[in-house]
């Protein structure tokens, strides 16, 4: 087995854990257009989707142009959320020891996240991870999860053929994404929807601990290649 090793990460409740952040942001997002905010639970639903995909599940009922201010909203909220000091999107526990542990196998790691550009490179550069990454999909490159163009793109950018790469999320769109990419998916236990509904979007597998990672993504990988 000599292709090149792709492991592509969700961001936001796989890597980093930043629900109470978004649940605030949408929040006063949602006040400035004297709208009730929606609670966190229906909040940790949406993310991993592309903002205004988030808008338009969370305020169904609003208007083209309502939901256009929300997702302005919402960013300079973020923005101004990421000055401050004791801002904190915190590293799970065992990320940074499970990213190394997979650059030492020799697996390339990547990044396919509903998170913009600017809001991810942020987050990789606070936690000093913005060198660890040889492919950052975003928000900003084109459709959104489901849909498989962000690990796609991540294998034509490496090299990696999809017998060679996993996708490791919390979500069940980043599950969906990876079927539809023709990958396995790792999904994590520590995220944002339960594991059973992981499982059901298409998960090969659920890691309850970040350790379990390095280990399930070449088991996976040996079990694709010798399916294939």
């Amino acid at each position: 087995m000599t292709g090149i090793r792709l492991a592509v990460f969700d961001c936001d409740g796989t890597l980093v854990d930043s629900q109470h952040v978004i649940a605030s942001c949408m929040a006063a997002a949602f006040a400035s257009e004297r709208l009730a905010a929606p609670g966190i639970d229906a909040v940790r639903r949406v993310i991993g989707l592309p903002l205004p995909q988030c808008v338009a599940t969370l305020a169904p009922d609003s208007d083209a142009a309502r939901r256009a201010r929300l997702v302005e909203a919402y960013k300079g909220t973020f923005f101004t959320i990421r000055q401050r000091p004791d801002h904190h999107e915190p590293l799970f526990d065992g990320a940074r020891g499970a990213l190394d542990a997979l650059e030492t196998e020799g697996w390339r790691l990547a990044i396919a996240t509903g998170k913009s550009r600017r809001g991810l490179l942020a987050v990789l550069e606070r936690h000093g991870l913005a060198d660890r990454f040889v492919s950052l999909q975003t928000a900003d490159d084109g459709p959104g999860k489901p849909d498989p163009g962000m690990i796609l793109r991540a294998m034509a950018a490496t090299g990696a053929a999809p017998a060679d790469t996993v996708m490791i999320g919390d979500t069940s769109f980043d599950m969906a994404m990876a079927v539809n990419a023709e990958v396995p998916g790792i999904a994590v236990a520590w995220g944002y929807h339960a594991a059973e509904e992981l499982v059901a979007a298409g998960a090969s597998v659920v890691a309850e601990r970040f350790a379990e990672i390095p280990g399930l993504a070449a088991r996976h990988r040996r079990r694709v290649r010798c399916a294939s």
